[in-house]
Parts: structure tokens; C-alpha cells; sequence
């Protein structure tokens, strides 16, 4: 039987991607157009609510493109076939917050710069800075928010799938 809470095709993969990036790309916007701005309003959920699409689809892109697969390589090096679920997805979300982290602090602030008609140069500047936090964040906001719900999206799915099709579980 297959994994409940993880995709089986790639139609599933994209759902459980894009609810992953979504969360987490909404979440990440808001923390770090806030601090930009040095507050929390009206105003910031506006430019969050703006930039989300954009910032979503490079987050699907790079995610889809680059880091989904260098994050399965990676897990496949630190971890054997006989470990756990739990061992195997945490490895999976350090690797691809790792690598996701470093690349939407710069591409995430480019995105608004050019929205904006603000200064590329600047965001280059701050990316050093800007990482160690978005990464601390999004780690948080993967392990007890984003993953969770896509798993559970993932399990209600296919336990709807199972009993309409009468315990049947190939997808």
C-alpha cells in the first residue's frame, strides 16, 4: 500500500506542492514585507496579497526545477531504504528550506524591488542578512504548518479515493 500522506502521481505532487508553497510563500511575504516596511497593516497585506502570485509561481519553478530534485538526491545520500517516514521527511524538509530559503531571500526582494522600481543592487546587499532569518522562519513554518497541512490534504485525499473505489489504492 502507498504512503497516505505523500502524492502518487504527479497531478497530486503539483496539489501537495502548490499547498506547501502557497502557505508558506503567503507567511514568508508577510514576515518579511512587514519588517521591510517596519510594520504590520492594512497597507503590508496589500503588497503581500499583490506579490503573492508572482512569488508563488518562483517558488513552484525553483522548487519543481531545481530543489525538489537536488533535496530527493540529497535524502536519498543521508538516509537508507529501511528508515522511517519521519527520518526521510525531515531530511526533505532541511535540505529543500535550506536551499529555498537562500534562493527566495533573493529572488522573493527582487520581485518586490521590480514591482516597486526599487533598488536590485540593495537586495544583493542584504541577502547575507536577510538568509539566517527567512531560514529560521521557514523552517518553522514547513515543520508545524505547511508540511502538516499537505499531508493531511494528501491523507484525506486518498482516504476519500480508497472508499469511493471500494479499497482500491492504485492512482
Amino acid at each position: 500500500m502507498q504512503e497516505l500522506r505523500l502524492p502518487w502521481n504527479g497531478k497530486e505532487g503539483l496539489l501537495y506542492g502548490g499547498v506547501i508553497a502557497v502557505i508558506t510563500a503567503f507567511l514568508m511575504a508577510t514576515i518579511n514585507i512587514s519588517q521591510t516596511q517596519g510594520r504590520l497593516d492594512a497597507e503590508v497585506m496589500v503588497n503581500v496579497v499583490t506579490s503573492l502570485p508572482f512569488i508563488w509561481l518562483a517558488v513552484m519553478l525553483i522548487m519543481s526545477l531545481v530543489v525538489g530534485r537536488t533535496a530527493s538526491y540529497c535524502v536519498s545520500r543521508f538516509t537508507e531504504p529501511t528508515d522511517g517516514f519521519n527520518a526521510k521527511i525531515t531530511f526533505n524538509i532541511i535540505f529543500c528550506v535550506l536551499m529555498m530559503s537562500a534562493s527566495m531571500s533573493f529572488v522573493g526582494p527582487a520581485i518586490g524591488a521590480l514591482l516597486s522600481g526599487g533598488d536590485i543592487a540593495a537586495v544583493v546587499q542584504e541577502w547575507p542578512s536577510r538568509w539566517p532569518s527567512n531560514f529560521f522562519f521557514a523552517f518553522w513554518i514547513e515543520v508545524l504548518i505547511a508540511q502538516p497541512f499537505a499531508r493531511y490534504v494528501m491523507k484525506t485525499k486518498h482516504a476519500r479515493s480508497i472508499r469511493s473505489e471500494g479499497g482500491v489504492t492504485d492512482a
